[in-house]
């Protein structure tokens, strides 16, 4: 069963991706802050890691590469996997596709996204 810690900035937004994965035999833990998500992922030994990326502190981009570089020293083996709004942060969303063609980060998801295609997407990882 894959372990998946989540943190948005949204609660109700986590709820439903919690609902969605754990409907399919995922283990999900949400962590409702940033700064709880590396006691999450310890906690639970998550073997994928959901952040959103924003705008804003803090959930820009730099600061959750630094809690991906956190994560990868842990277990290098754990998929990093960012959520972006693509429609209302378009010049974010293209600094999280570069993370991805570079490597960085193992999959982003668009936030416009159906359930069933996150759980698509999830299973594949």
């Amino acid at each position: 069963m894959p372990r998946v810690v989540v943190n948005t900035q949204n609660f109700m937004f986590a709820d439903m991706i919690k609902r969605t994965l754990e409907g399919d035999d995922f283990s999900v833990t949400v962590a409702e802050k940033p700064e709880k998500l590396m006691r999450e992922f310890n906690r639970t030994a998550a073997n994928i890691v959901l952040m959103e990326v924003t705008g804003y502190t803090p959930w820009k981009l730099e600061e959750r590469m630094i809690l991906r570089h956190q994560i990868k020293q842990t277990d290098p083996d754990c998929k990093i996997v960012f959520l972006v709004d693509e429609k209302a942060e378009p010049a974010v969303a293209q600094k999280v596709r570069r993370a991805k063609t570079d490597g960085l980060i193992d999959q982003f998801i668009y936030t416009s996204i159906s359930a069933s295609y996150l759980l698509g997407v999830m299973e594949t990882l």
